[in-house]
């Protein structure tokens, strides 16, 4: 072979190598709104073969939600999984290291949001962004909810009465209370926007006062603190996502929930990440996410689903979306706010 053949060769596949990321984001369909649209995208996923996601979402419900995709277009879903805090940061540190792994990331809505503020995310068009309740989609499309987490308050029904349940939280500064209260121990967006509808100053007061008065025990964890109330060990959690309960209680198991005013609910969202090296199968498994196939197996497992066509257990509750853009922006500040008043008191 001659010199310069060789050369032609290796600057062809060096610059060829070079390029491959933004060749495969010029070949996608994120935005792409033909009628054809939907044969298009399963073609080039198909060639993809595989789609990687990090996400929070617990391993049950990943499981549900990655299995029909994989039978049904017979591409691979990697996934690693941790919390979302965890999520984000190995997102913005594969980035900053010029590593593109991920294609997709599935976190809670202020983790998202922060990960946009980064500059890691890319709009997206798809038909079913249509469906979803208000709030669910940005003006800037880079990333969708994928479903809602719903706070309220669970009990054991063996220790506590459904007549006795406090009414609004001042009822909770009653003696009766005393050593039977718990609360998770990162739900700094619960409470915030708890006490921000209640009027900051006052609502931040009276919980001081319940946890003065009768005590909170801290939690880590949702699950754990789910099966601690199942277990008698916390006989109330003021922060629950009602899915947990709501589970429990559909097996057979001594727990329920109920709500005071404020409800609140904060969105947990999917996006697809700008450097991803499988863009189709991105989208693909994006669409897949917020259809009512998709959307009906989160409401069969008693979780907030974001399409309206979907059948919604949740339909009476009036929500309090947390406003992500308002959490990520003041994320020490209501971190440190929620371990002032509540973790760092906690008896």
């Amino acid at each position: 072979m001659k010199l310069n053949t060789v050369l032609r060769y290796f600057l062809f596949w060096g610059f060829a190598s070079y390029f491959d990321l933004s060749i495969a984001q010029d070949l996608s369909l994120l935005n792409y709104q033909g009628l054809d649209r939907n044969q298009k995208i399963v073609a080039a996923a198909q060639k993809e073969q595989v789609v990687t996601i990090y996400s929070a979402l617990r391993p049950s419900l990943l499981r549900i939600i990655i299995d029909p995709f994989e039978k049904k277009y017979n591409i691979k879903v990697k996934s690693w999984r941790s919390g979302s805090d965890t999520v984000m940061q190995r997102v913005i540190t594969e980035s900053n290291g010029k590593r593109y792994d991920v294609d997709l990331v599935m976190a809670t809505s202020p983790h998202i949001e922060a990960l946009y503020s980064e500059k890691l995310l890319q709009p997206v068009y798809s038909p079913y962004q249509a469906d979803l309740i208000p709030g669910a989609i940005p003006a800037h499309r880079q990333w969708a909810m994928g479903m809602l987490n719903v706070w309220g308050i669970s009990y054991n029904t063996n220790l506590i009465k459904k007549a006795d349940l406090p009414k609004s939280y001042q009822d909770l500064l009653d003696p009766k209370w005393k050593g039977k209260l718990g609360v998770e121990g990162k739900v700094r967006e619960w409470y915030i926007t708890t006490v921000k509808n209640m009027g900051e100053e006052k609502g931040q007061k009276l919980f001081k006062e319940i946890v003065a008065t009768n005590g909170v025990s801290v939690r880590q964890g949702m699950s754990l603190l789910n099966n601690l109330v199942v277990a008698g060990e916390v006989p109330m959690a003021l922060s629950m996502y009602i899915d947990l309960p709501e589970t429990g209680k559909k097996a057979g198991k001594p727990i329920d929930w109920f709500t005071l005013d404020p409800i609140v609910g904060m969105a947990f969202n999917i996006a697809i990440t700008k450097n991803t090296t499988h863009p189709n199968a991105a989208l693909l498994f994006y669409d897949y996410m917020l259809t009512p196939e998709t959307q009906k197996l989160i409401a069969e497992v008693n979780i907030y689903p974001s399409n309206t066509k979907v059948s919604n257990p949740y339909s009476m509750l009036n929500i309090k979306q947390v406003d992500p853009v308002d959490a990520i922006n003041h994320y020490d500040q209501w971190t440190k706010t929620y371990e002032n008043d509540i973790t760092k008191q906690a008896k």
